[in-house]
C-alpha cells in the first residue's frame, strides 16, 4: 500500500505540481523549435517520453556501479544511446518528420527535463518509481508542449494536423509560425496555470500547514479572582 502511493505520488507530481514547464521552467528550447506544427510536435514529445523514462530506468539499475566522479558523464551516455535509437527509427519509420525536426531530435541528449531527472531522482530511487518519475516529467513536459502547438498551429494557419480548420475568413496569425509565438504562448500558458491553479493548491498547503490559534492564557488577577469565585 504505501508502495503503491509513492508511485501515484511520483506520477503525480511529475505532472502537476512539480511539472519541469510551468514550474521548474526547464526543457523551454522545444517550445521555440517544433511547436509550430502539431504532428512535429506529437513525434518530439512522444521520443521525449521514451528517452525520459528508460534513461531514469537505466540509471537506478546502474546507480550502485556508476562512480560518482564521472556520473554525469555516464548519464549523458546513457541518455545519448536511448536518443539515438529514437532518431534510428524516426529516419527510418518517419523519414518527412525527420527531416522537418532536423537536430532538434539530437537536442534531446541535452534537455534539462532528461538529465534533471536523472540526476536528482533515478540515482537515489528503485528502478520502477524511477521509470514512473521519467515517464511523468514526459508527459507533464508534453502536454504543455502540446496545448501551445495546438493553438500555434490553429491561429498561425488556420488547420489542425495539416487539415483546414478556419474557413477562408480567417487571417493567419504569422506570428505564431514564428519563433517569437512559441515563447509568447508558453508565457502566457505559465500565467494562466501559476495565477490560478497552482496559486490555490499553494494557499490550500500553506493554510492547511498553519498550526490552530490557541485561546489566550487568563492573567495572574483574573485567574486568581475566577479560583475566588469557585471557592
Amino acid at each position: 500500500m504505501k508502495s503503491s502511493y509513492k508511485y501515484r505520488q511520483a506520477f503525480a507530481s511529475g505532472i502537476g505540481v512539480n511539472n519541469p514547464v510551468f514550474v521548474q521552467i526547464l526543457g523551454i528550447c522545444s517550445t521555440l523549435a517544433v511547436t509550430n506544427v502539431l504532428k512535429n510536435t506529437v513525434v518530439m514529445c512522444a521520443g521525449l517520453v521514451f528517452v525520459t523514462g528508460l534513461s531514469n530506468l537505466t540509471v537506478s539499475v546502474l546507480r550502485q556501479y556508476i562512480p560518482g566522479r564521472v556520473r554525469m558523464m555516464v548519464e549523458t551516455l546513457i541518455i545519448a544511446a536511448w536518443v539515438i535509437l529514437v532518431d534510428i527509427a524516426l529516419r527510418a519509420y518517419l523519414p518527412d518528420i525527420s527531416r522537418q525536426l532536423g537536430p532538434y531530435v539530437g537536442l534531446i541528449i541535452t534537455n534539462c527535463i532528461v538529465m534533471g531527472r536523472a540526476e536528482a531522482f533515478a540515482l537515489s530511487n528503485p528502478p520502477g518509481l524511477s521509470l514512473v518519475d521519467g515517464l511523468a516529467s514526459g508527459i507533464g513536459y508534453s502536454y504543455v508542449l502540446l496545448a501551445i502547438a495546438f493553438a500555434r498551429e490553429l491561429l498561425g494557419s488556420g488547420s489542425i494536423w495539416g487539415f483546414r480548420v478556419l474557413g477562408d475568413w480567417w487571417v493567419n496569425w504569422n506570428l505564431m509560425v514564428m519563433a517569437p509565438g512559441g515563447f509568447f504562448m508558453l508565457a502566457l500558458f505559465i500565467w494562466v496555470v501559476k495565477g490560478s491553479f497552482l496559486k490555490e493548491k499553494q494557499e490550500a498547503a500553506t493554510g492547511a500547514g498553519k498550526p490552530a490559534q490557541t485561546a489566550p492564557a487568563q492573567t495572574a488577577p483574573a485567574a486568581a479572582g475566577a479560583q475566588g469565585g469557585k471557592s
